[in-house]
C-alpha cells in the first residue's frame, strides 16, 4: 500500500491549486489534507479526527510556513523531535522569502524549501515537480513503501 502525502495548507487558493498539480503529476498516492498545525499533529500521531486512521506515516509532508493555531516551524520541530516520525521527509512550501524563514526550516531539518510561485503555471509546475522528486526520484528509507505512478 502507498503511503498517502500530508497537505498542510490554510489557503483556499493555494490549496486548490496543490491539489490540481498533485493530481497532474499522476502520483497514485492520497493526498491528505489539513488546514492548521494542530491538525497536522493530530493526523501525525493518529489523535483527534485521526484517531481512527490507518497506521504509518506519509511519505511526505508538504507544510506551508504560516499556519493557524501552530506554525510550520513548530510542526517541524515537532516532526524531527519525535522518534517515531523524524524520517519523514517535509518539504516546506511557503510565500516566505525571509532570510530567517529560510535558515530556521533548514536548521529545524527541513528537507527542502520551496517558495510558491505566484504566476499559476508556474505553481502548478512546481508542485508537480516536487510529487515526481518524492514519488520518483528520492531513494526512500530501507524498508518503506516506492511510490507508484499512475498508468
Amino acid at each position: 500500500m502507498l503511503k498517502p502525502i500530508l497537505l498542510v495548507e490554510d489557503n483556499p487558493k493555494d490549496l486548490e491549486l496543490a491539489l490540481i498539480a498533485l493530481e497532474k503529476s499522476q502520483l497514485a498516492n492520497e493526498v491528505i489534507v489539513v488546514r492548521d498545525g494542530a491538525e497536522a499533529l493530530d493526523y501525525l500521531n493518529a489523535e483527534g479526527q485521526f484517531a481512527n486512521r490507518q497506521t504509518g506515516n506519509p511519505a511526505v509532508v508538504l507544510l506551508d510556513l504560516k499556519l493557524p493555531k501552530i506554525d510550520g516551524l513548530e510542526v517541524l520541530k515537532y516532526i524531527r523531535s519525535a522518534d517515531a516520525l523524524k524520517s519523514i521527509p517535509v518539504v516546506m512550501l511557503t510565500s516566505s522569502r525571509e532570510e530567517q524563514d529560510l535558515l530556521r526550516s533548514y536548521s529545524l531539518g527541513v528537507n527542502a524549501y520551496v517558495v510558491k510561485p505566484v504566476e499559476f503555471r508556474e505553481f502548478v509546475q512546481a508542485i508537480a515537480d516536487l510529487g515526481i522528486f518524492w514519488a520518483v526520484l528520492n531513494e526512500p528509507p530501507p524498508g518503506s513503501t516506492r511510490y507508484v505512478r499512475r498508468p
